[in-house]
């Protein structure tokens, strides 16, 4: 049996949800994500932030992480395809919702995800984000290359890669 391409609309995970952005959502998302490192460093502002969680994008897949009584834990958003693969374009937890084993748990649902058809898993991480780093790392990501002012004139990010299997 071939599996559907990824993505549905919603997901019913154990002890998490995934389910669309509401427009309401993402003004929320938007207002704590700017709070919180990367995005604070970066200089992120919150109505471009909730306009690109908002605006509709086919090839990109939006995601409020919920957890009990749908409290918005945090975001996650997917472009696939991307060279041959799927790229993690935005994933965040809220600080209350941090070191609880979600990130793991949706990074295990995405590979689950497009693992059919997915050769590679792709994320980019600011250089001076050191726990998001080390969190890619531990879950068997490696770093391919830097890019330089691709966010902002002072910052670097890192292009990081998991590969899911080999490209025959």
């Amino acid at each position: 049996m071939i599996k559907p391409k990824p993505f549905l609309d919603r997901y019913m995970l154990s002890g998490f949800s995934l389910a669309p952005i509401e427009a309401a959502e993402a003004k929320i998302i938007a207002g704590e994500m700017i709070e919180m490192d990367p995005w604070r460093t970066l200089n992120y502002a919150a109505a471009p932030l909730e306009n690109y969680l908002s605006t509709p994008s086919p090839a990109l897949h939006r995601y409020a992480i919920k957890v009990a009584n749908d409290d918005i834990a945090g975001v996650v958003t997917v472009r696939y395809p991307w060279l041959k693969g799927a790229y993690l374009e935005l994933f965040g937890f809220f600080p209350n919702q941090q070191n609880k084993g979600l990130g793991t748990a949706v990074l295990n649902w995405l590979e689950r995800e497009t693992e059919s058809q997915a050769a590679n898993l792709w994320v980019l991480v600011s250089s001076f984000n050191d726990s998001a780093k080390r969190f890619y790392l531990r879950q068997g990501f490696r770093e391919i290359g830097a890019i330089e002012a691709l966010v902002s004139s002072k910052s670097t990010e890192l292009l990081l890669r998991k590969v899911l299997r080999q490209v025959a």
